[in-house]
């Protein structure tokens, strides 16, 4: 049945988030300190990874060489520019604040920054737009199965160190996945090979940003870089 993928993903995250929160009832602030740590440079080394993995390739002379590096600039340029434009990271935060005070969490001053680092934790990635597209139109939910999997202990682990604001990073989960999930037929003809691994390599740049605001208390407003992901598959569809 289409759509299994997408529930299954969204109540592991919701699940994830669960037990996260409960198991921080026996974590000491010092250790929720390290988890924090251990967390940022989980995602710092999953971005850094995936990214060099999409952007390393192996030339004529044998020797390791880049590519995609053109295609990540434009990317991250006219991405980031669009989403400072239409402001997506305000979007998110006040979505977010609309969460917190809904679900009677109004006294959590960490819950919005738990929202969103667990939200584009688990959002960006190929992942979700290739798992979302199988399961629509192949029946298929297993890339999506695998997801579920790896998100889970990923929000249970932030939750356990951020809150309960990892716990609702399911809405947007069920969200993004389960539009890609509606427009499958629309959006599949575009997701080429190409376009696939374009996005791939901007998706894990955007996770590593991320991991950067886990581990160093930064303020990198990843949801308005979230436009890139767009021009990366444009890219591969127009110069590919």
């Amino acid at each position: 049945m289409p759509g299994v993928g997408t529930i299954a993903n969204v109540a592991g995250v919701a699940v994830g988030g669960c037990l996260g929160v409960l198991a921080s009832r026996w974590i000491t602030p010092r250790l929720r300190e390290t988890l924090m740590v251990v967390m940022g440079v989980l995602v710092v080394f999953v971005g850094v990874s995936g990214t060099l993995q999409r952007m390393l390739v192996v030339g004529p002379d044998g020797g390791l060489a880049t590519t995609g590096t053109w295609m990540a600039i434009v990317s991250l340029v006219l991405g980031s520019t669009a989403g400072e434009l239409l402001d997506l990271d305000g979007l998110v935060e006040r979505f977010g604040t609309w969460l917190r005070d809904r679900t009677g969490n109004g006294g959590d001053g960490e819950f919005v920054d738990a929202f969103v680092s667990a939200s584009l934790t688990v959002c960006v990635g190929a992942m979700a737009v290739v798992g979302s597209i199988q399961d629509a139109l192949l029946h298929d939910p297993s890339v999506l199965l695998a997801k579920m999997a790896l998100d889970l202990v990923i929000v249970m682990v932030m939750a356990a160190s951020m809150g309960r604001g990892c716990i609702f990073a399911a809405v947007p989960v069920g969200l993004f996945q389960g539009a890609i999930e509606l427009l499958s037929g629309l959006v599949r003809p575009v997701m080429t090979t190409a376009a696939l691994a374009d996005l791939s390599l901007v998706g894990n740049m955007l996770i590593f940003c991320v991991g950067v605001n886990l581990l160093f208390d930064r303020k990198i407003r990843v949801a308005n870089m979230l436009p890139a992901l767009v021009v990366a598959v444009a890219w591969a569809n127009l110069l590919g």
